[in-house]
């Protein structure tokens, strides 16, 4: 047995052993966000600290738990010269760490009094095959969103650069939430990103719908009065907000019928009855001919 058990449990100790160098490198908070809806974001930068779009990282504040580490999707681009996550605030651990960070006080807080942060990765998604498709579906649940922050991110910079090399050609977002807190933090990136495809005369390559899941009939009526305006009274995009859930079948003929003979690549960071769907109308509206549309379904959850 032990001939089956030493080189396993060698190639363990060797993982955990670059896993506790990698976490005991310095660590240095640049800036700390209030959003709204309880959600903090923290600028972080490391020596060293290389990325690709959606992958995530372990985060452990010894001021608040000296063994605990939890996971966060980076929200940064790789082309921006810091790294940063988003924290929603939900538990304890979460409100240890808004609290340790001054979010609770008032004044301006020093940077010498931000807590020490250990990061262990990044580590690598599905997301990151993003720029491999010419057309791709990404669907967000909630705070699930976070990966395709920085997918747009990094897809915002390269179109303020040079795009002319870009593989992707089409983009088809998905957001769905129950309420209109979560819309507050995001909304400024997709207002940018809406704007900067304007200017270059390319309004066609992304494509987002947002829906509000968690809808009363106060909120309809809302909509319904204010609609026809030039931009959404929630997010203050040219989009409006969609209430309810979307018909996926609906979706997927529609792009299928748009992209005839494409690779389509699908992405959910959500939950698994969502997965589970997506899956299902990716493999029913994929062809059998080889030349034909193909869904290609990737997922991530924590």
């Amino acid at each position: 047995t032990w001939k089956w058990v030493v080189g396993p449990m060698f190639l363990y100790l060797c993982e955990r052993l670059v896993r506790f160098w990698r976490s005991q490198q310095k660590v240095v908070i640049t800036k700390v966000v209030i959003h709204p809806f309880k959600t903090i974001e923290l600028q972080m930068m490391k020596k060293g600290f290389r990325m690709e779009v959606g992958q995530y990282i372990f985060v452990k504040c010894p001021a608040v738990s000296k063994l605990e580490w939890h996971p966060f999707t980076l929200t940064s681009a790789p082309e921006e010269d810091y790294f940063s996550i988003h924290v929603r605030i939900v538990g304890d651990w979460t409100e240890g760490l808004f609290n340790a960070c001054g979010c609770d006080k008032q004044e301006f807080q020093e940077a010498w009094k931000l807590p020490k942060i250990a990061v262990d990765g990044p580590f690598g998604t599905a997301s990151e095959d993003v720029f491999s498709y010419e057309t791709v579906m990404l669907v967000g649940a909630g705070i699930g969103v976070t990966p395709f922050a920085s997918v747009l991110k990094s897809v915002w910079y390269k179109y303020c650069h040079d795009a002319t090399n870009l593989k992707l050609k089409k983009i088809y977002f998905y957001w769905l939430c129950r309420d209109t807190h979560a819309f507050e933090w995001f909304a400024d990136l997709l207002q940018s990103l809406e704007a900067q495809m304007q200017e270059r005369n390319n309004a066609e390559f992304l494509s987002y719908n947002i829906y509000l899941t968690g809808w009363d009939e106060s909120q309809a009526t809302h909509f319904v009065v204010h609609h026809e305006e030039e931009k959404d009274v929630i997010t203050g995009l040219k989009q409006k907000t969609l209430y309810g859930r979307p018909n996926w079948e609906n979706e997927f003929k529609t792009i299928a019928g748009q992209h005839p003979g494409s690779r389509i690549g699908v992405f959910l960071c959500g939950p698994e009855g969502l997965a589970d769907t997506l899956n299902k109308q990716s493999i029913s509206n994929s062809e059998a001919d080889p030349r034909g549309v193909h869904f290609i379904f990737n997922k991530e959850n924590f």
